[in-house]
């Protein structure tokens, strides 16, 4: 057995940490019950433990974690704000959490009406009556989005319209998901205030253009304000303007993408609603539509005929079924509760206090940090080393500086048309305690930078692993470990968790 891997190895032969009850039937033999071509011919490569090494292990490997509970995360358009302990307990409700997926609409009354309801809350906060809630996160919520714009143009004879417009300070993500829907990507330029070049905009926009994804505000954090101007080139050139939903947590409760053009456009409740949110799932990124759209929704939809609710599976021209089931229901659960412990009227609170503190720590900031778009931000904005590069020190130097200090790093090296970018994105519920503590080690980081950089080169130090060769991980990644009592047994190690948004 390697070394290295020999402290996540607890398996020994005899151990056991539980043992099945007896079935309450009559003893019989167990294989009895089932067709022999379903049976084991060898016993299953299962590690072998007390109970107490179990615990400490899961415990010990908890402890080398940092998540949103122990720690600040101003992880930039990924909005990780904290998920209240009261959604939890909703989800945990025996009565949802026990529903089977296929019960009986009839069995399932509660749930669906809390889906209707939640679809009917999405909808009055975007503008767009039609809202389906079957994507399992927000790419998979672009995905489904551009397949109902692609299935809308069809059906209006108009197929050929392929190519979609992406501006260059997107989410990786948005040309990744054209492709899926066998689609082309074309960027469009941003202007030198952060914001899309409606020039170049208006250039590219033809007769085989299917729509503009949008993210509005932007991952420099500034909103679109030529919006408005931008939906009617698109609409008057027959195509469509899509909005990626990854910042709405700056808007929502303030203005409504429908009422500023946008036809199309996903939600993260990972993000926005508060929901869980990172180790790959499970989210939700519902998409809203207008109204011609919603013909194309995925199936099934919930319905309400007469104060009864149902799944409707008659749509004929729908784009079919997305994933299994109707996507993500106990994060959808979640996302509910704390809608309602918000209430209408609260909503726009969530939008004014993000905003509120992004520009408290920019304003703080950009003293000894280069900010590139120094003017009135919404929920986040960009800084870089720029004031500090003649010490040679990289973003990629202060994040693992600022691990050793207690904060979960930022989300760095994008937008890609910053340079050396800090992308910084406080949300709504810190406190100001908590975003002073972090300006002011931005600033003793600075300080630290010109008087002693080595100091950051060789951080971190206080983590039980140092720095890892991140692309080697990427591209060769350790997921599994021999087992010296069984065959190979899984483990959580290996690939590095990238810092994407979705």
């Amino acid at each position: 057995m390697n070394k290295d891997l020999s402290i996540f190895e607890r398996s020994r032969p005899g151990r056991r940490g539980y043992e099945p009850p007896r079935p309450p039937f009559p003893a019989r033999d167990p294989a009895s019950l089932f067709p022999a071509s379903s049976l084991r011919r060898t016993p299953p490569a299962l590690p072998e433990v007390s109970e107490l090494d179990l615990v400490r292990h899961y415990v010990l490997l908890s402890k080398k974690n940092t998540s949103i509970a122990d720690s600040f995360y101003p992880l930039g358009s990924c909005t990780m704000k904290y998920n209240p302990v009261a959604n939890e307990v909703a989800a945990a409700m025996p009565g949802f959490a026990w529903l089977h997926p296929f019960q009986d609409d009839a069995e399932a009354q509660g749930f669906l009406v809390v889906l209707h309801r939640l679809e009917r809350w999405l909808a009055s906060l975007t503008g767009l009556p039609a809202v389906t809630l079957h994507p399992a996160a927000g790419a998979q919520g672009e995905l489904t989005a551009l397949l109902v714009a692609r299935a809308r143009h069809e059906d209006r004879g108009e197929g050929k319209r392929r190519t979609v417009l992406i501006p260059d300070s997107a989410h990786g993500t948005n040309p990744a998901s054209v492709a899926m829907a066998g689609m082309t990507p074309l960027a469009v330029k941003s202007g030198p205030d952060g914001l899309v070049d409606v020039a170049d905009l208006r250039a590219k926009v033809g007769a085989e253009t299917a729509l503009l994804m949008i993210t509005n505000p932007n991952t420099l954090g500034l909103f679109e304000e030529r919006i408005l101007e931008i939906a009617e080139v698109l609409h008057r050139a027959g195509a469509f303007l899509y909005m990626d939903g990854a910042n709405f947590n700056a808007i929502v409760g303030v203005t409504r993408p429908g009422d500023f053009g946008v036809d199309l456009m996903h939600m993260n409740l990972h993000k926005t609603m508060s929901t869980p949110h990172g180790g790959g799932g499970p989210g939700a990124g519902p998409i809203a539509v207008r109204e011609e759209f919603a013909p194309h929704l995925p199936v099934p939809r919930v319905l309400e005929h007469a104060g009864r609710y149902s799944l409707e599976w008659d749509a004929p021209k729908s784009i079919g079924m997305l994933r299994g089931f109707l996507g993500n229901s106990g994060v959808l659960l979640r996302a509910y509760a704390y809608l309602r412990r918000y209430g209408g009227d609260g909503v726009r609170s969530i939008a004014e206090h993000a905003v509120l503190n992004a520009n408290y720590l920019r304003a703080r900031l950009r003293g000894d940090w280069h900010v590139p778009y120094d003017r009135t931000c919404m929920h986040e904005f960009v800084a870089t080393n720029r004031r500090i590069k003649e010490t040679g020190i990289r973003t990629l130097d202060v994040a693992k500086r600022l691990i050793d200090l207690g904060h979960h790093p930022p989300t760095i090296y994008f937008p890609l048309i910053v340079p050396e970018a800090l992308m910084i994105e406080p949300t709504e519920t810190e406190s100001k305690e908590t975003l002073d503590a972090f300006a002011e080690d931005m600033l003793r980081i600075a300080r630290e930078a010109r008087e002693n950089p080595q100091l950051l080169r060789d951080a971190p130090v206080t983590t039980p692993v140092r720095r890892l060769d991140e692309v080697k991980a990427v591209r060769e990644p350790r997921l599994r470990h021999p087992c010296p009592n069984s065959a190979v047994v899984s483990s959580g190690l290996g690939s590095a968790a990238s810092a994407g948004g979705r």
